[in-house]
């Protein structure tokens, strides 16, 4: 990829990355190994995994940082590197959580029905 010069975002106190692709690789790697300790099943995996794994190959086959950013279509790459973060952690809280396990008591009557 060709080198990423870039002197500013144009955003109030984001910084511009000094290398965005391995900032990236290094996030993507991270979620996706947090992302493995999860069941196959778990949807929040399923689509996750789907999401990285698209937005790793557009970095790849992309020669430019711009061309990546308007192939993602999230804004900035910059932009995208902080939600790769909230991703990571999201990903690590979910883990924590156990979300995928079934609850500790019933629901109450009614609480998944809406309207009410």
């Amino acid at each position: 990829m060709a080198a990423y010069t870039k002197a500013f975002t144009g955003l109030t106190g984001m910084a511009v990355a000094k290398n965005p692709t391995h900032t990236l690789g290094v996030l993507y790697s991270k979620n996706l190994r947090a992302l493995a300790k999860m069941p196959l099943d778990y949807p929040y995996r399923k689509n996750t995994e789907s999401l990285i794994n698209e937005r790793a190959a557009v970095i790849k086959q992309s020669s430019t940082i711009e061309e990546a950013e308007k192939k993602i279509g999230m804004g900035q790459i910059e932009e995208v590197i902080i939600q790769a973060e909230n991703e990571l952690i999201l990903s690590r809280s979910i883990l924590e959580w156990k979300a995928w396990e079934p609850l500790c008591e019933a629901a109450p009557a009614n609480q998944w029905k809406w309207p009410i």
